[in-house]
């Protein structure tokens, strides 16, 4: 296989911050390599906001399609929908002369990777999680190899190809930006602690409501609270007398939001966790307990069972346990240092870079 060779590659990769995300990091390496990624996401408006950005990159967007249970009436209207989205897929794929499909995880990604394989172009799909989901499980079927965020994930595969590739996360996170620096870009004090609460792409309202509640109590301590759109409203009523919280929103550089804080508060999909390792960052994990197949429970027990992260279920989330976390880790110099190295421990080897090179060659580089 002829890895200098100009590929035209397509990355599905929508549906959530979590799949779009690293979708962008692989596009960014493949473009450093000279190659022409194509991303396609959904229609959802928080594919719309998250890519706004990227205007520089080339995105297609595809109806979202995602599988209701077997035996549900609403299993006839997504097979036609199904149908209908792998036939626009075929036609993208010829129009862009495609060489080979990634799909970044979730029904998203299945549509583009059968009509891949049916059109007998390379394919694959990565997944991040340590519980593999449903959508993805059944879209290796059609791919030469699945890539994995994390080892452990690899026994749910069992007859199929599995490449260990980490996660991707955005070169603009990894940025040295200056703690002091970031903090004034929020308009936070520069010697108080800074604590990051995001529920997610969307928000979460019981993060919000037990951060502000939380804030009112700890006025050593301040919070980046990142509220989602649908939550800012009332978090800015609450939060209002207090200059120690700076709710926004939406944040468009999390790469000063994450050099601002000391510790995060955060769900814990995988995507969200590549990050938290990458940087090192100490962290208090509330799963969202609505995940497909919990899966996000498992990621956070991955991540606690090592040190890098407490976990908390989202019933244990309260005012008594989050300040709890402060004073045992965020105001203990020891605990956190501790923390913050076992969370630089799970991040895995340049993972953008071993994804474009399976992408390049079909395989794993050797280990040297």
């Amino acid at each position: 296989m002829n890895s200098d060779k100009p590929l035209n590659v397509v990355i599905a990769c929508g549906g959530t911050g979590g799949h779009l995300f690293p979708g962008i990091a692989v596009a960014e390496q493949l473009r450093r390599k000279g190659h022409r990624p194509v991303l396609l996401i959904s229609r959802k408006e928080v594919d719309a906001q998250a890519s706004s950005k990227y205007g520089d990159f080339e995105f297609r967007t595809l109806e979202a399609v995602g599988m209701p249970r077997l035996l549900s009436p609403k299993i006839f209207p997504f097979a036609w929908k199904f149908c209908r989205t792998c036939s626009a897929c075929r036609s993208i794929l010829k129009e862009l002369q495609t060489d080979v499909v990634l799909g970044m995880g979730g029904f998203t990604s299945l549509p583009p990777v059968r009509a891949a394989h049916n059109m007998g172009l390379r394919a694959y799909v990565h997944d991040s999680n340590a519980l593999p989901g449903k959508a993805n499980r059944l879209t290796s079927r059609w791919c030469d190899a699945v890539l994995l965020g994390m080892q452990e994930a690899a026994h749910y595969f069992p007859h199929r190809r599995c490449l260990i590739t980490g996660t991707p996360v955005r070169a603009e996170l990894e940025l040295p930006i200056e703690r002091a620096e970031a903090r004034k870009r929020f308009g936070l004090d520069t010697n108080r602690p800074v604590i990051l609460a995001m529920g997610g792409s969307q928000g979460a309202r019981q993060i919000n409501t037990i951060v502000s509640e939380t804030a009112a109590l700890e006025s050593g301590v301040q919070f980046l609270l990142l509220t989602g759109g649908a939550d800012y409203e009332r978090v800015a009523g609450l939060v209002a007398s207090m200059p120690q919280v700076r709710a926004l929103p939406f944040c468009e550089d999390m790469a000063s939001a994450y050099a601002a804080a000391d510790a995060v508060i955060a769900r814990s999909g995988a995507s969200s966790l590549t990050e938290l390792s990458a940087l090192g960052k100490a962290s208090l994990l509330v799963p969202y307990p609505f995940a497909a197949d919990d899966h996000q429970t498992h990621n956070a027990r991955v991540y606690s069972a090592n040190g890098a992260a407490r976990m908390l279920r989202q019933e244990e989330f309260t005012s008594i346990a989050l300040r709890a976390f402060i004073h045992e880790v965020v105001l203990e110099p020891a605990a956190l240092h501790a923390m913050e190295q076992a969370a630089l421990a799970r991040a895995g080897r340049a993972s953008s870079s071993l994804i474009a090179f399976v992408l390049e060659n079909d395989s794993l580089p050797q280990e040297p």
